[in-house]
């Protein structure tokens, strides 16, 4: 056992919270002298935000390797360098101090010039990624999240804020900027250089969309450059993920081919809206939402395209944040016909009490138990019991979150 574990089971949570931190930066600390500081051997790209960062992070690492450039990726599910990507194991979106500054070393010797660094709000408030001189940081939205550690919304933003503020002191002193997200100013007012991008407006807003079930396209114009943007990954949200990866290729000197070419070349992302193919006749979309806005964005894409019937299975983790319980039965019920609610790693949480949280939201969409709404704590079976609810080519099966 680890001091940390030791130290964690010693002190109670609060206090516990409080010097977490200090044990974080030390670490970090240690962590770049023994590496010899790898962060400066790289120019490093930060991404950011409740949803979106993991295909945004992508987005940007395919459209870099695609024109040439020598980069590496480090995200929630997988890092490396150009074709060399390893599966990540452990699903924690910002490696610990050790391990991402071992990787940037790595990445060094290895020859990368650019690394794409998806970075959370737990390693910006606990300094784990001290040392690393962002120069380009990207925010794709924020929304509810991660309230059980952060407490209330404005300490989740501005945890997130200190990336700009990190960037800002780095190499091109640049944010890309959601600027359909409600934050938008308070990121762009932390950074010298900026850009903002959006559906709904923004320096660089996307028009013209097209969005089916095999991905969409778009138009946007940077400078005078109108780019025909096309993407593998439907979704509407997912035109707002490629749309910021375009204005970091703008700014980093790529030219429209390369920009255009990078984005239709990514086909996929592991558990963002992953198309089941295995002889069924019905569809089957896996994806890993996992909070309110990441439903909402989820469903809005989903529910058009789906000509027959909707089931959701779905959770939500134990010892987390216990408010967006209720909301994600709300949103799954406004949009699915049948909700099968089941385990998503309960921890030492009560499992069946999470499970009533969610169904109590869906009840107030008019859902009923054992009607629309079953409750199976084994995620295995809740799986193939939904599998029977469904026979037709135009009924759809979404497994959601983690």
């Amino acid at each position: 056992m680890n001091i940390r574990k030791i130290v964690k089971k010693l002190v109670p949570k609060s206090l516990f919270q409080k010097i977490e931190p200090a044990g974080h930066l030390a670490e970090a600390v240690l962590a770049n002298v023994r590496y010899g500081f790898p962060g400066r051997k790289v120019r490093i790209i930060g991404v950011t935000g409740t949803n979106g960062k993991t295909t945004t992070s992508y987005y940007i690492y395919r459209m870099l390797h695609e024109a040439g450039v020598k980069v590496a990726l480090s995200t929630t599910v997988a890092y490396g360098v150009g074709d060399d990507i390893t599966v990540q194991q452990e699903h924690v979106t910002t490696a610990k101090a050790g391990i991402l500054q071992k990787r940037l070393r790595d990445f060094s010797r290895a020859g990368a010039e650019w690394v794409v660094v998806e970075t959370s709000s737990h390693s910006l408030a606990q300094h784990r990624v001290w040392g690393v001189p962002y120069e380009i940081a990207v925010m794709t939205n924020v929304t509810h999240d991660h309230l059980d550690y952060h407490k209330t919304f404005e300490r989740y933003r501005d945890a997130k804020r200190r990336l700009f503020k990190i960037a800002n002191k780095h190499g091109l002193r640049f944010g890309v900027v959601n600027a359909d997200d409600s934050s938008a100013a308070l990121f762009a007012g932390d950074i010298k250089n900026h850009t903002t991008y959006g559906i709904k407006g923004g320096d660089v807003h996307a028009k013209d969309i097209t969005l089916t079930s095999a991905g969409s396209s778009y138009d946007a114009t940077i400078g005078g450059t109108e780019y025909s943007i096309a993407t593998q990954i439907p979704g509407e949200f997912n035109v707002s993920n490629s749309l910021a990866a375009v204005v970091v290729g703008n700014k980093l000197g790529l030219t429209k081919e390369q920009i255009e070419n990078g984005i239709a070349a990514l086909e996929t992302v592991e558990g963002r809206m992953n198309r089941i193919v295995a002889g069924q006749k019905f569809q089957v979309i896996i994806d890993f939402a996992s909070t309110p806005d990441g439903f909402e964005k989820f469903f809005e894409s989903v529910r058009p395209l789906v000509k027959g019937k909707l089931v959701a299975v779905f959770g939500s983790a134990g010892r987390r944040d216990e408010s967006k319980r209720a909301e994600q039965g709300v949103i799954a019920a406004k949009y699915a016909d049948h909700l099968v609610i089941t385990e998503e790693d309960d921890r030492d949480e009560d499992g069946a009490n999470i499970l009533d949280q969610i169904a109590s939201g869906a009840e107030t969409q008019g859902k009923e138990r054992g009607v629309d709404i079953d409750l199976m704590s084994n995620r295995e079976e809740a799986i193939g019991y939904a599998f029977t609810l469904v026979s037709s080519e135009d009924d759809t099966v979404v497994l959601l979150g983690k």
